[in-house]
């Protein structure tokens, strides 16, 4: 058995966000555009946003060993969490400036493993419906520039 090791590194944000006030679009793309740092969460597993544009973002990851299972592929929940990643920011997308949202619900179909052998996947989330109290979203997890589909997810979101 080999022991490996994974570090992890984040800047933390002191204080409020640069792009604080500013509509979901405009902070998505100002924030790709600077290169500014990933969350904690998304420095842990890998995931990175790489594009917003109207009712659209993608976000990109990698699959590495420390996310396998015990029988050998990654985790359910690596898939979930860039899908879910995905849908949040596809409706951020269309927020204005002060408002919110949060996750009502998520689905999630499998429909192949992921492994290190996936390389980099992409997640691409779309919304489907953007209400005054709700929206509705749907992601699908690729490899292969989108040729292999891994997972595909939809979620409802409140906008608050």
């Amino acid at each position: 058995m080999t022991t490996h090791t994974h570090t992890v590194t984040w800047e933390s944000l002191d204080g409020p966000s640069p792009y604080a006030g500013l509509p979901g679009l405009e902070a998505m793309q100002r924030s790709i555009a600077d290169g500014v740092q990933r969350s904690p969460m998304f420095a842990l597993m890998g995931i990175r946003l790489v594009r917003a544009e109207e009712g659209l973002a993608v976000m990109e990851g990698e699959i590495g060993e420390q996310f396998y299972n015990g029988i050998g592929i990654a985790h359910g929940g690596y898939a979930a969490t860039i899908l879910d990643a995905a849908l949040w920011n596809a409706v951020r997308t269309v927020m204005e400036a002060g408002k919110a949202h949060t996750t009502l619900d998520l689905k999630v179909n499998y429909a192949r493993p992921l492994t290190v052998a996936s390389g980099r996947v992409s997640c691409e989330g779309r919304v489907v419906h953007r209400g005054g109290r709700t929206a509705i979203a749907e992601a699908r997890l690729t490899g292969d520039g989108g040729a292999r589909l891994y997972a595909h997810g939809t979620s409802t979101l409140m906008i608050l």
